[in-house]
């Protein structure tokens, strides 16, 4: 070796080198990591943003169900309701023809006895499906009872008291299938 050679002195700067290029990449390895850190944290929001979304989209879902199934069920109740009134009013029409031949025979004194059983089974049958008749004979007059076909005028009772029942009135299932029609009594002017 010559004497230069030994007065050189070799710098090695790899290591330096290795150093300054495992810092960038830590750097950017670390500026990746952010940046993909972000963007998850990001999309998890979208997500969880998504999620509450549906979920209120099957709350309301839900509850139009709900009323669907409620509004079904009472349009079937009164359809069945209504069915079941048009019946009962067409009953009640023989019924009254049943009670008429009654009163007729009672007049004429002929024995009613098979026709009174006919009525009492009527009023069995009437009482076990809720349908109950109208009072309405000495009572005050209500519009959403009774229906007034006559007056008479009476001085010894106050307006709009039910001197007469004419044909019987029925409730059923606290609803007026048929107004009582009635004789209402007025005093004299």
């Amino acid at each position: 070796m010559s004497e230069d050679d030994k007065n050189e002195v070799k710098l090695d700067f790899s290591e330096d080198d290795d150093i300054v290029s495992t810092e960038k990449e830590n750097s950017e390895k670390e500026s990746n990591a952010s940046e993909i850190l972000e963007q998850l944290t990001d999309s998890l929001n979208k997500e969880k943003q998504k999620s509450l979304d549906l979920e209120d989209k099957l709350k309301r879902v839900f509850a139009d169900f709900q009323n669907l199934e409620k509004k079904s069920q009472t349009e079937i109740k009164n359809s069945i309701n209504n069915l079941m009134d048009k019946f009962i009013l067409d009953f009640l029409q023989i019924y009254d023809d049943f009670i008429r031949a009654k009163n007729a025979y009672s007049e004429n004194k002929i024995e009613t006895t098979g026709l009174d059983s006919i009525l009492k089974n009527m009023d069995a049958l009437l009482s076990k499906n809720g349908i109950v008749p109208i009072d309405a004979l000495g009572e005050i007059f209500d519009p959403n009872l009774h229906e007034a076909i006559a007056i008479r005028e009476d001085p010894s009772l106050d307006d709009d008291t039910i001197t007469k029942e004419i044909r019987k009135g029925y409730i059923s299932h606290n609803r007026v299938i048929r107004p009582t029609l009635v004789e209402i009594s007025k005093k004299q002017k």
